[in-house]
């Protein structure tokens, strides 16, 4: 059941927005209009919450700039209303902003600064000088005590000497400052020409005053004659030097120090191995491996002087990469081997550590030493470390044969490395060509290709791959690749792997010579890149459509071709010219012509597809959320709702010509079709009244508009039950009006934005709740007022709800509640009045008050029996001068009777919502002793 009214005003405004706050703020200061500041302690809960009005409703999206650390909020931004920080931390602080847009006008933005409060606890470190000696040692030194300690707000220190407060200029041996460059950060305590006395406890108490409940900090000091700076001895040789697989400990002893120092250990690769063992100032690594060799240190600290810290390096034998390469002839720059010439063998192996690597050569398996013939040299200066050099002068046919270079390391524990060497008269340097065919390669993106170079000679030697078109890594990333076949092998070739690829040969197990190179060509084709890939495009029939679909990239480029489909029916196909698009236009829409469009532009490598969806499809209705929606009260158990909304680019489809309204309480669920009369303009109000909702439940309400396409996007929202309640907070006012026969209207404002120059010792610093930037209504009584003109505020009408169905015999009652603050000394008064449908005006207000009530907010609250429809009207009558401004604010009405409570010496009230008696009296009892 209901009923349709279509307002014709043009519901849409451009978005506002405001910041308000919950969580466990410790204080918002709002002095300043456009400097919020929330600060809350580390640890607790961060809750901001972005209120916006405007319609269509606007989008919200939190984004924070850089706070003490570069914490970028920008690249996870929050895009709901509500921004929740669960224990929050000190470099999550910084500024936060809420902006709000919604398509029209300017987007709206505001921010908090939000300050992390935190006090962790202070450090004292202790340094000495000692001057030229005296005759006893205790006054040759001075101490300096130096207190630090983090925190936000800066952190003010004390000193104390037992239980007696040090200040400055209190004790002659005693100075206490601030170093210039620390700003605050540190407090030093300068004991000069040590005492006896001055061998006490001294206690260093950091203090942010109890700001946000953060407790002062303390931490004590021994200082005797016995403090001194740690040392510690490492028992362990270095370096030590070990096999992988074995366990490794580390032993670190203090050999003094007072206070005892504490130890901790450090690796060079700035965190220890994950399966290492600390205990006390033992470090194991239990299975060390290759990857865990570093510098290990152990750090003893006590906070006095320097740290100590001593240092071992841990070497973990290993062998790896042996390779072997030919010289012909150093000296005559030949390519080949050439008998009654010199040959030159060269062995490298990589070796930690180096020192213990040592080689051996053997000719056909037989050891072979070193002779004027056959020179072996492990020191070369001209080559890298870890190699070995066989030179074989005046090479003769006797010294063919297979030639073998052993690498071992003398401590043992690691298995030996042999390369084999042939030198025969089939040993010859390398040639490198391109397969026929292999140049240019062609293939498809995401295909698997293999680019090859042929390599011969003997021994064959590694081929290194690297782009020669530019200067671009290969495809796992680095800039050159080894293969020992010959094989480039890519796996799910991209585009952007096209190009040209050098291969070339390598000095290593083949022949040291100028390198052989060869270039192969690659070409990555791939399926247009098109747009859009899926678009929806709404239209009403009887009207054109055009659709686009746009080449962005492809190769091969050329013999572009496109299809138009609808569904699988083939419209349109050609071939592209000099343009990079293609358009279909439908000339006049029919039912035929709703579907699914497909541009498809094909090359060799694929397809590239278009999609457009194109119907009739209306868009959706958007909920006007932001005007205050009064209840129908028609019985006691059953409440209304007004329905209201706008309907999203009514005139891009066919006329909207009913809606679908779905509602769901619980698990049931019905539907009714609400006809719509004429042409929806865009922005114009629509309204649909919902009666028979049973209290208190909630609803869930969908809204589905139709046209001859059939029906559109739907909306949903949830429908609560509320009592009238109005905070002023939103433009509309709750549908509050002003009276159009009294002599000047109510103000609707913030204490953030109202100007007080004129009239500062009257009206309100704050709404209701204390906030400078939440609204309230009042009078203003500067000129051109007069004394005794009225301003009156109208609320909306509100039904009767009967108690009996036959008649109101019994008149329902009402509680109406609201604040007012009415300060100044020229105030006048404020009154509450009824005023009921198809009746006279009332001959005086339910409640009246006059004169200066003090700075601050009070409530009102007055029951209410109408017998037929009803609105309240608040009144306020300007007094006898300009400082005489009335405000008011959270207005509420409530079913039920108002219960008045009396105790010894006060009265108060309270507002019962359920079906009570008319009025009830409770007394508190009181025995006088």
């Amino acid at each position: 059941m209901g009923e349709v009214c279509v307002c014709v005003r043009v519901c849409v405004s451009p978005p506002t927005v405001r910041i308000v706050h919950s969580g466990h703020a410790c204080n918002v200061e709002e002095e300043r209009h456009a400097e919020r500041v929330y600060t809350i302690r580390e640890g607790e809960t961060l809750e901001l919450t972005c209120l916006v009005t405007g319609h269509p409703r606007p989008q919200i999206r939190w984004t924070k700039t850089a706070g003490s650390v570069s914490d970028r909020f920008q690249d996870s931004s929050v895009f709901n209303e509500t921004l929740h920080i669960t224990k929050i931390q000190r470099h999550q602080g910084g500024r936060y902003y809420c902006k709000a847009e919604n398509g029209l006008g300017s987007p709206a933005i505001k921010s908090i600064r939000v300050d992390v409060y935190f006090l962790d606890d202070p450090v004292v470190t202790v340094h000495q000088s000692v001057g030229e000696a005296k005759e006893q040692f205790y006054y040759e030194r001075t101490v300096f005590l130096r207190c630090m300690a983090n925190s936000n707000p800066p952190v003010r220190y004390s000193w104390h000497r037992g239980r007696d407060v040090l200040s400055q200029g209190s004790d002659k041996g005693v100075e206490i400052y601030e170093p210039f460059f620390t700003q605050g950060e540190t407090k030093i305590l300068k004991l000069k020409n040590l005492r006896p006395q001055d061998y006490a406890n001294y206690s260093c108490i950091a203090s942010v005053r109890n700001v946000c409940g953060i407790s002062d900090r303390n931490i004590v000091f021994k200082l005797t004659n016995k403090t001194v700076s740690p040392s510690i001895k490492l028992l362990v040789e270095d370096p030590i030097v070990v096999n992988p697989g074995q366990t490794v400990s580390l032993v670190c002893i203090t050999t003094g120090g007072e206070p005892k120092p504490t130890l901790s250990w450090v690796s060079s690769s700035d965190s220890l191995p994950e399966k290492s063992v600390v205990k006390g100032g033992t470090l194991t690594l239990p299975a060390i491996t290759s990857d865990e060799a570093g510098v290990y240190s152990c750090v003893a600290t006590n906070n006095v002087g320097n740290p100590a810290k001593k240092s071992t390096t841990i070497v973990v034998r290993a062998m790896k990469k042996g390779r072997f390469w030919i010289t012909p002839d150093p000296y005559h720059n030949d390519d080949n081997i050439q008998i009654g010439r010199e040959v030159k063998i060269s062995c490298q192996v990589e070796a930690t550590p180096p020192e213990e690597l040592t080689f051996g050569w053997l000719k056909n398996g037989r050891a072979l030493r070193s002779s004027e013939r056959m020179v072996i040299t492990q020191t070369d200066p001209d080559t890298s470390p870890g190699t070995t050099n066989l030179d074989i002068i005046d090479l003769k046919f006797t010294d063919f044969g297979t030639y073998t270079c052993v690498a071992a390391l003398k401590g043992g524990g690691i298995p030996e490395i042999s390369i084999d060497v042939n030198i025969s008269s089939t040993t010859v340097p390398p040639n490198l060509t391109v397969p026929r065919g292999k140049s240019p390669l062609v293939v498809r993106e995401g295909d698997t290709v293999e680019l090859e170079c042929l390599v011969s000679g003997k021994p064959k030697p590694i081929i290194l791959w690297s782009r020669a078109d530019k200067e671009a890594p290969m495809p796992d990333g680095t800039l050159q690749v080894e293969s020992y076949d010959g094989v480039l092998r890519i796996v799910n070739v991209s585009r952007e792997m096209t190009g040209s690829y050098r291969c070339q040969t390598s000095q290593f197990n083949g022949f040291n010579v100028k390198p052989r190179e060869a270039v192969v060509e690659l070409i990555v084709q791939y399926p247009p890149t098109v747009e859009p890939v899926s678009l929806e495009m709404r239209q009403g029939l009887g009207r054109p459509v055009a659709m686009n679909c746009r080449v962005l990239r492809a190769h091969p480029s050329r013999v572009l071709r496109y299809e138009w489909r609808l569904g699988n029916r083939l419209l349109h196909a050609g071939h592209f010219d000099q343009s990079d698009e293609t358009e279909y236009t439908v000339k006049s829409l029919n039912r035929e012509g709703w579907g699914e469009y497909t541009c498809d532009i094909i090359n060799e490598a694929g397809a590239g597809r278009c999609t457009f969806l194109v119907t009739g499809k209306a868009y959706p209705p958007e909920f006007y959320y932001d005007t205050y929606s009064p209840l129908w009260q028609n019985r006691p158990r059953v409440y209304g709702f007004k329905l209201q909304w706008t309907q999203m680019n009514p005139n891009a489809v066919d006329r909207i010509v009913a809606y679908r309204l779905g509602i769901r309480q619980v698990e049931r669920w019905w539907e009714q079709e609400i006809t719509v009369e004429g042409t929806i303009t865009k922005g114009e109000l629509i309204t649909h009244n919902l009666t028979e909702l049973i209290k208190p439940e909630a609803y869930e309400v969908r809204l589905t508009p139709i046209t001859r396409f059939g029906e559109g996007d739907s909306t949903i929202r949830i429908i609560t039950y509320r009592e009238f309640h109005c905070s002023f907070e939103e433009e509309p006012i709750c549908m509050f009006t002003q009276d159009k026969n009294d002599d000047f209207d109510w103000t609707r404002h913030s204490a953030a934005t109202r100007d007080t120059k004129y009239t500062p010792n009257t009206g309100p610093s704050g709404d209701r709740s204390g906030s400078k930037q939440g609204f309230y209504m009042y009078i203003e009584t500067s000129r051109p007022r007069k004394e005794g003109e009225v301003a009156r505020l109208v609320s909306p009408f509100f039904n009767v709800a009967p108690k009996n169905p036959y008649g109101i015999t019994n008149p329902p009652a009402y509680c109406f509640s609201f604040f007012f603050h009415m300060y100044g000394k020229h105030i006048g008064t404020l009154n509450a009045l009824l005023r009921q449908k198809g009746q006279a005006a009332t001959e005086g207000p339910t409640w009246s008050l006059s004169g200066n009530q003090g700075d601050h907010w009070k409530q009102a609250k007055v029951s209410i029996h109408p017998t037929a429809s009803f609105q309240v009207v608040l009144e306020g009558i300007r007094g006898p001068g300009i400082e005489g401004d009335i405000a008011i604010d959270d207005v509420t009405l409530e079913e039920g009777d108002l219960i008045v409570l009396l105790s010894w010496g006060s009265v108060g009230s309270v507002c019962f919502c359920e079906q009570s008696p008319r009025t009830s009296f409770l007394f508190s009892r009181f025995t006088s002793l």
